[in-house]
């Protein structure tokens, strides 16, 4: 008796090496990054942390990612308003661009700053940011941004730019 089904054929393995994985090569970037020009460290705060989330980071994820999303989409979509010039399409995809990953960065740096306040060991702290340097994200403008966030109150007279974005997200919920 013959099967319906056409007989499987060895799988061909390929001639070509490969590389790193993506998530190997991810990580060799990660590595790479610089450290922060004046990286910080969070004294812990003096309340516990609850099971639950704390709202203002669901707040601070939603802002900063609905604002990475939108320049990611401008980086995108200026192949189709300057795909035939050069200089003007360059110059605009790598402004998008950067502005995403400031973002990102703040926003990494903010969370690796609530946790080391909230006590979190170091140990973990540097594998959850896949680093072995937590100061590389912790800088004075994302502790500044959690200070915003948290309610804290500026020790300078004029607030920091971060502090007040980071009052305004808690406040309106991103």
């Amino acid at each position: 008796m013959t099967s319906a089904q056409p007989r499987k054929r060895p799988q061909r393995r390929s001639e070509i090496p490969h590389g790193p994985t993506q998530d190997a090569g991810l990580q060799q970037i990660r590595d790479t990054l610089p450290p922060a020009p004046e990286p910080c460290t969070v004294e812990p705060a003096p309340r516990p942390v609850g099971e639950e989330v704390p709202p203002e980071l669901l707040a601070l994820i939603t802002y900063h990612c609905r604002r990475i999303n939108a320049y990611l989409a401008r980086a995108q979509h200026l192949q189709t308003l300057h795909g035939d010039d050069m200089k003007q399409w360059q110059r605009l995809v790598l402004y998008a661009l950067t502005d995403a990953f400031a973002h990102n960065h703040l926003l990494i740096g903010t969370l690796a700053a609530y946790l080391q306040r909230h006590d979190l060991d170091a140990d973990l702290l540097r594998r959850y940011l896949q680093s072995p340097d937590p100061g590389r994200y912790i800088t004075r403008e994302a502790v500044e941004h959690l200070d915003g966030l948290t309610g804290a109150v500026p020790e300078e007279a004029a607030e920091p730019v971060w502090m007040a974005i980071g009052r305004r997200i808690a406040r309106d919920g991103g």
